[in-house]
C-alpha cells in the first residue's frame, strides 16, 4: 500500500507479462512466452498467480523456474505476493514445439564465413593428463565471461563431465530432441547421463560413431559462441568420428611436462598434420606442484614437455596449469576449480588460458566458395 495515500496500488498484468519476457527456460535458454510456457496470468489484491506450463512433467529445473518469475514478479509496483502454479504443455502443442526448435536450430558450424560455432577438441596422446578437467574449467571460464558455451564428453569410455560438474541426471527430450543439462552456465551432453555411474561402456566403433552423431545432430545446442568437446586419448575411431561430423573443428592439445606424455602427444600433432585439422594451441597442465603451506612450485613431472610439444605441432603454448590441492578438491567435489577456488593458483591459470583462446581459421580446402558476377 502507498504510504502517502493508503490506497492499494493496482497490479497492471501487462506489465507483468512484460516483465516475464526476462525468465527463459534453462535448458533451451529461450523466454518462457516464445516457447509458449507461459499461461494464465491472474491477480487479487495485490496477490499475482501465474501460472507456467513445463516442458514435461518432471522438470529438474522447476524450482529454478519457480525463483526466477518469484524474483522478476514481487519487484513490480503494487504486488504484494507472488504464486507460481506449474503444469505441463499437452503433447500435440509439445511436439510442435519441438518441431519448431528443431527447425529453427542453428548448425553447429557453418560454411565459409561468419555464423559458424567454433569448435575446439580437447586432445591428448595418453590418459591421465587432465584434459577433462581443463576442459571442464575453460568451459566455465569462458561462461563467467558471458561466453554461451556447449561441452560434449565424447570420451564414452571414460566420461568425467558428471562428476566434474556435480551432476547426475537424465537431459530433458523434447520430441526427439536432447536438451543439454545446464551446469554452472555450460550446456553439457555426455553418455554419463544415461548410465549408471559403475556402469562401463563396452562399445566397438559403430555404436561409438552413432553416439557420436546423436549428441551433435540431436541435441538443441542453440547459438553457442564455443563448444569444448573432451575427447578420448589417443587417435582413434572417436576422433576421425568428430572430424566427420565436425570438419571445421580445431585441436587444443593437452600434455603435462614429462618426456613420456609429449613424445606420445606428438602423435596427435602428426594425425592433426596429415588430416589437415589445425591446432590451436598447447596446454601443459601439472606443470609443477604448488605447496599448500609455503606456495613453492616443485616440477614433479620434470618441464619443458609443453614447449616442445607447441614447438613440434608449430602451435602456440598457451599455458601451463599448476597442480594445487584446490584443484583436486575441486574434482572430487564437482564443482569446477575457476568457481570453487577462483583465486587459486591453478584456476587464475586457466581463467587466463580461456582469455587467449585462439579463434578458428575454417579450412577453404574442398570448399564451394561463394561467388558473384560482376557486370560492366
Amino acid at each position: 500500500m502507498s504510504m502517502l495515500t493508503g490506497r492499494r496500488i493496482d497490479v497492471d498484468l501487462v506489465r507483468v507479462r512484460d516483465a516475464l519476457t526476462a525468465v527463459h527456460d534453462p535448458e533451451i535458454g529461450r523466454p518462457l512466452a516464445e516457447l509458449g510456457m507461459l499461461g494464465e496470468i491472474t491477480e487479487r489484491r495485490g496477490r499475482v498467480h501465474v501460472e507456467v506450463r513445463l516442458t514435461t512433467e518432471d522438470c529438474p529445473l522447476s524450482a529454478e523456474i519457480r525463483h526466477a518469475v518469484t524474483t522478476v514478479v514481487a519487484g513490480l509496483d503494487g504486488v504484494r505476493e507472488v504464486e507460481v502454479a506449474f503444469s505441463t504443455i499437452p503433447p500435440r502443442e509439445r511436439a510442435e514445439l519441438s518441431e519448431r526448435i528443431r527447425r529453427e536450430a542453428p548448425p553447429l558450424t557453418a560454411g565459409v564465413g561468419p555464423g559458424g560455432t567454433p569448435v575446439y577438441a580437447v586432445v591428448s596422446g595418453k590418459g591421465g593428463v587432465g584434459k577433462s578437467t581443463v576442459t571442464a574449467n575453460l568451459a566455465v571460464a569462458l561462461a563467467a565471461a558471458g561466453r554461451r558455451v556447449g561441452v560434449l564428453d565424447a570420451d564414452v569410455w571414460g566420461y568425467s563431465m558428471p562428476q566434474l560438474f556435480g551432476v547426475r541426471r537424465n537431459p530433458v527430450v523434447l520430441g526427439e530432441l536432447m536438451m543439454p543439462v545446464p551446469a554452472h552456465g555450460v550446456g553439457l551432453m555426455s553418455i554419463g547421463f544415461f548410465v549408471n555411474e559403475e556402469q562401463p561402456v563396452v562399445w566397438r566403433g559403430p555404436m561409438l560413431h552413432k553416439a557420436l552423431h546423436q549428441f551433435v545432430t540431436d541435441t538443441y545446442w542453440g547459438t553457442l559462441d564455443a563448444l569444448l568437446v573432451d575427447m578420448p586419448p589417443g587417435t582413434g575411431d572417436a576422433t576421425l568420428s568428430l572430424l566427420e561430423f565436425l570438419p571445421d573443428t580445431t585441436l587444443l592439445a593437452v600434455t603435462t611436462p614429462q618426456t613420456t606424455a609429449r613424445v606420445v602427444a606428438t602423435r596427435v600433432a602428426r594425425m592433426a598434420a596429415e588430416s589437415g585439422v589445425p591446432i590451436a594451441g598447447v596446454i601443459e597442465n601439472m606443470s609443477a606442484a604448488v605447496c599448500a603451506a609455503c606456495g613453492e612450485h616443485n616440477p614433479v613431472f620434470g618441464s619443458g614437455g609443453g614447449t616442445l610439444l607447441a614447438q613440434e605441432a608449430g602451435a602456440p603454448l598457451l599455458g601451463q596449469v599448476p597442480l594445487d590441492t584446490e584443484l583436486r578438491e575441486a574434482g572430487d567435489a564437482g564443482v569446477p576449480v575457476v568457481v570453487a577456488a577462483s583465486e587459486s593458483a591453478s584456476a587464475r591459470e586457466l581463467t587466463r588460458i580461456a582469455t587467449v583462446l585462439p579463434t578458428p581459421r575454417r579450412k577453404l580446402a574442398g570448399r564451394a566458395l561463394p561467388l558473384s558476377v560482376v557486370s560492366s
